[in-house]
C-alpha cells in the first residue's frame, strides 16, 4: 500500500502561518504519512494528493487572498478528498482551552469545500512585522508569539490517524 500523500498549503505574511504549516507537516511525516508543505500560491496541482491541509493568517476576520484562491481554483477536486482549515493570528491563548469558531467568510470557505474541520491558532506579531494592519494592532496592543506547537502537532497527529483509519476501512 502506497503512502497516504497530503500536501499542507498556507499563505502567510509574515511567515508566522507558514510556520504553523510546517509544524503540521513534520507531524504527518513523523506518523508515516508524505506530506509537502508549500505557500498556496505555488500550489498548482492537487490532484497528486489523498488530503489537503489550508491554511491562512486572518486579517480583519478574512483569509488572505491566495489562500481564498487556492480554495475557489481548487473547489472541484477539494471536495472529492479529506480537507482541513487553519487559521492563524489571534493575539491570545483562548483557542486552547475552548475551540475557537471561525470568522463567518472562513466558515462559508470550509461549508464549500466541505472540509473535515477548521481549527484556529495563535498567532505571531512582533515588531517588524509587515503591513499597515500588523503596524496598527501593535501600536493598539500586546505583539508576542502566542503559537503553541504542542497544539498544532496534537491536532497534526488527530488529522494523521483519521487519515490512517480512513485507508484502513477502504
Amino acid at each position: 500500500m502506497s503512502l497516504l500523500r497530503v500536501l499542507v498549503a498556507y499563505s502567510s505574511r509574515n511567515r508566522s502561518t507558514a510556520e504553523i504549516a510546517a509544524w503540521i507537516g513534520e507531524t504527518l511525516r513523523d506518523r508515516g504519512l508524505e506530506a509537502d508543505i508549500t505557500a498556496a500560491e505555488k500550489a498548482h496541482d492537487v490532484t497528486r494528493y489523498d488530503a489537503v491541509v489550508l491554511g491562512s493568517a486572518v486579517y480583519a476576520g478574512r483569509w488572505r487572498r491566495d489562500a481564498k484562491r487556492f480554495a475557489a481554483l481548487h473547489r472541484r477536486q477539494l471536495l472529492r478528498m479529506p480537507v482541513w482549515l487553519f487559521s492563524s493570528g489571534r493575539r491570545d491563548t483562548s483557542g486552547r482551552e475552548e475551540p475557537i469558531p471561525p470568522p463567518r467568510r472562513v466558515a462559508r470557505i470550509a461549508r464549500r469545500l466541505g472540509a473535515e474541520e477548521h481549527r484556529t491558532f495563535g498567532g505571531r506579531l512582533t515588531d517588524g512585522a509587515r503591513g499597515v494592519l500588523a503596524g496598527q494592532l501593535l501600536g493598539e496592543g500586546p505583539g508576542g508569539d502566542f503559537r503553541d506547537q504542542q497544539e498544532v502537532s496534537a491536532w497534526g497527529g488527530d488529522i494523521a490517524a483519521r487519515l490512517r483509519s480512513e485507508r484502513a476501512r477502504v
